[in-house]
């Protein structure tokens, strides 16, 4: 035997010894958290969003900002995670903190049909309109419910996370997401960076350091997807939808699944929820043709309540990481646990290389 093959035999002997450490290490989530180490997931370009709420210092400008404002900017910025310059700026650039003499700043509405010091529309209060004041009242007119509305809004639509594309929704033009965000360097002293992710955050770019080297590469496979189209049908390597996505990531070590998720959910060993581990697939009662007993979108288990799944065309990021602890979460399956996986892990361990 060539050194070339004898390095290969030892090396899958490695994978297979490695397999039987996934099935007897307890990764079981009830007993303690995973703990994140060695290699990084694959993607690159990832975004640091650790320090995405963080609430800065005030500075001299943000004097001129009328004190209830400021503490009520405050208040929210720490209840929603979002840092309070940026909505004072908000605050600033729609109503100058509720002090404009404008219509529809203390009644009635603008050409627009906005009103109240942060101009919410009617519709959009209903929908997320906040009693700040606790006094069994939603007013849009009222900055102590109007600000922690805001707050709210924003953290809706991805802040602080993503927070030029909060503001974008908050009013579709960039130029008025500048303009807020000139605002909120000054009321800092000018030291301030929002957090824009891609959807590929530094904290989920780790492989879990106590799961197997089988199931790290499984994983890898499919993080190394992040920023890539969901395409419903697709296969890769461009654009992959929620199921082909995992049976391409079981595919790059050599193991076979089932195509779509109405195959994948009778195939893997079914696990209790709260006793899942990397690598295990979690399903969900959403998606084309689901029904009781037949979930009809999916993920993988990365972590505690984390999952890489590839969620919708619409969806910002369309594959990414995302909790999996939601109320359409119908159960977990773990393929590797099939006996017939289990004699395919032993085989490639045992197979020798053909060729030169």
């Amino acid at each position: 035997m060539t050194r070339r093959r004898l390095l290969l035999a030892a090396a899958l002997g490695a994978a297979g010894t490695l397999f039987a450490a996934l099935m007897i290490v307890p990764v079981l989530f009830g007993a303690s958290q995973f703990m994140f180490g060695g290699g990084g997931a694959g993607a690159a370009n990832c975004v640091d969003t650790s320090q995405a709420g963080a609430q800065p210092a005030e500075a001299q400008d943000a004097r001129a900002i009328p004190a209830n404002y400021l503490e009520l900017y405050k208040k929210a910025g720490e209840d929603y995670g979002i840092p309070w310059n940026v909505l004072a700026g908000i605050g600033k650039v729609e109503t100058s903190h509720g002090t404009s003499r404008l219509p529809g700043v203390s009644s009635g509405e603008n050409y627009a049909g906005a009103g109240g010091p942060m101009q919410f529309l009617e519709a959009t209060f209903q929908s997320f309109g906040v009693d700040g004041d606790g006094d069994g009242k939603k007013d849009r007119y009222d900055p102590d419910d109007a600000i922690p509305s805001a707050a709210r809004y924003l953290k809706h639509n991805g802040a602080p996370e993503r927070m030029r594309t909060a503001l974008f929704m908050y009013n579709h033009s960039w130029d008025y997401v500048n303009l807020v965000l000139d605002w909120a360097k000054r009321y800092v002293g000018g030291d301030f960076t929002i957090v824009q992710s891609n959807g590929i955050d530094c904290e989920d770019d780790r492989l879990p350091a106590n799961a197997s080297e089988l199931v790290q590469r499984i994983i890898s496979f499919a993080m190394a997807q992040r920023g890539k189209r969901y395409v419903f049908g697709a296969n890769g390597p461009d654009a992959w939808d929620c199921s082909s996505l995992l049976q391409g990531a079981y595919r790059s070590v050599g193991l076979s699944i089932p195509r779509t998720t109405f195959e994948q959910w009778p195939f893997g060993v079914k696990i209790a929820k709260g006793q899942e581990q990397p690598g295990d697939l979690v399903f969900f009662n959403s998606g084309p043709g689901t029904g009781p007993g037949r979930p009809g979108h999916v993920g993988m288990v990365i972590d505690k309540n984390k999952m890489i799944v590839a969620s919708c065309a619409t969806c910002s990021p369309n594959i990414g990481v995302k909790p999996y602890q939601r109320p359409d979460w119908v159960g977990t399956t773990r393929p590797l646990a099939r006996p017939d996986l289990r004699r395919r892990v032993e085989e490639l361990a045992a197979q020798p290389q053909t060729g030169g």
